[in-house]
């Protein structure tokens, strides 16, 4: 471990965060939330002394492989085949409703 002083979070501190932000917290929550914001820190400060140097860099703790298909060619859909199957119709363009004004 470093000996390096551990910065406390105030709840001065908290509170500018939160002005900047735009909440509003009251006193208690201010006292709260500076106590579980320095939790977190002393947590991260204890990762930190975690000896990762052989360990491989991971995205994810299990293996993970795609699921592919063969890419084989196929016939495309015909256009007039869609159409017959659609609620409404204009021309060779499906018919759908005016959502914007």
């Amino acid at each position: 471990m470093s000996n390096q002083k551990k910065a406390k979070i105030s709840q001065d501190t908290v509170k500018y965060v939160a002005h900047l932000a735009r909440i509003e917290l009251k006193k208690d929550e201010l006292k709260v939330l500076a106590e579980q914001l320095e939790g977190i820190i002393e947590f991260i400060d204890k990762l930190k002394e975690v000896d990762i140097d052989k360990i491989s860099p991971t995205s994810h703790i299990l293996a993970l492989e795609n699921v592919l298909r063969q890419d084989k060619e196929q016939g495309s859909l015909l256009i007039d085949g869609l159409l017959n199957s659609a609620p409404r119709k204009e021309g060779r363009f499906f018919g759908v409703p005016k959502v914007i004004e």
